[in-house]
């Protein structure tokens, strides 16, 4: 079966950390871009951070840069989400997607009205949940 599968979510404080992560089972990601996209209950998905097949190029929307680091570790599979001084607007189910496009990779990873269908993405895992609370 070919699957993204998330994992690494949970509650912690303001200021806390965790890492999320993303492991392909029944494909490799070597080949993919992956990005990390979340969702509140009401609101559009949008992307949060990707990165290209070859880890040349990643993208970060504003309010996570400097704060989440994305990277990839082709050998077991798994894309990771570093995700550090998290605040309540953090909160979010965090997907994890993949897909080969000759689209760059930040375009992608802008969750434009005509992506929010998910369709131009080969792949997408079940969700996470992300909860920053006191």
């Amino acid at each position: 079966q070919l699957q993204l599968v998330e994992s690494g979510g949970g509650l912690v404080q303001p200021g806390g950390s965790l890492r999320l992560s993303c492991t392909a089972s029944g494909f490799t990601l070597d080949s993919y871009a992956i990005g990390w996209f979340r969702q509140v209950p009401g609101k559009e998905r949008e992307g949060v951070s990707c990165v290209s097949s070859d880890e040349s190029t990643t993208y970060y929307r504003r309010s996570v840069q400097d704060r989440f680091t994305i990277s990839r570790d082709n050998a077991k599979n798994t894309v990771y989400l570093q995700m550090n001084s998290l605040k309540p607007e953090d909160t979010a189910v965090y997907y994890c997607a993949a897909w080969r496009s000759l689209t760059t990779v930040q375009q992608m990873c802008l969750m434009t009205p005509r992506r929010q269908s998910g369709l131009e993405y080969d792949y997408w895992g079940q969700g996470t949940q992300v909860a920053i609370s006191s």
